[in-house]
């Protein structure tokens, strides 16, 4: 079942094309990841990002993470409900949680995984790797229930935030 295309922003082939240009902006430029993003709330820009894994050493720094971040810290708050992210490439699981987390309301993406596979710019193998049952995954993921003594965490959390 396919998802009808929204775009219920009248801007939102500029911003998609800004997307792309920052992308390019990137290869060109920085000769790294071409990936870029637009982070947009009611007709405003809040963020403009490019994927900067290399530049910063961090392999978190994904162009939607980035921008996730940029308006984020812009605003003030995590809180970034009703805003849309127009992504040059289809978000990585990472980046759709951050997104997810943020709420993010709309994710447009320009070029598809399957558009990316040839170059190696598919964020599938992630998806499918989540996917899986998690005694199966590459990666093992294992519970240590380790308590320290005194107060618990979650407890603890729970009262602070009350």
């Amino acid at each position: 079942m396919t998802q009808p295309q929204l775009q219920s922003e009248p801007n939102a082939e500029k911003y998609m094309v800004d997307a792309i240009r920052l992308a390019m902006r990137n290869v060109r430029e920085r000769r790294t990841w071409p990936f870029g993003a637009v982070l947009v709330r009611n007709g405003k820009v809040l963020a403009h990002a490019v994927n900067e894994v290399d530049a910063l050493c961090d392999p978190t720094a994904h162009a939607e993470m980035q921008a996730v971040r940029i308006a984020a810290k812009a605003q003030g708050g995590t809180d970034l409900s009703g805003s849309v992210v127009y992504a040059s490439g289809y978000p990585c699981p990472m980046c759709l949680t951050a997104m997810y987390l943020a709420g993010v309301k709309e994710v447009y993406y320009a070029y598809s995984n399957e558009d990316g596979e040839p170059h190696d710019l598919s964020a599938e193998r992630g998806y499918l790797e989540i996917a899986r049952p998690i005694e199966q995954r590459e990666m093992p993921v294992r519970a240590l229930p380790v308590r320290d003594e005194g107060e618990d965490l979650y407890e603890a959390w729970s009262r602070a935030t009350r």
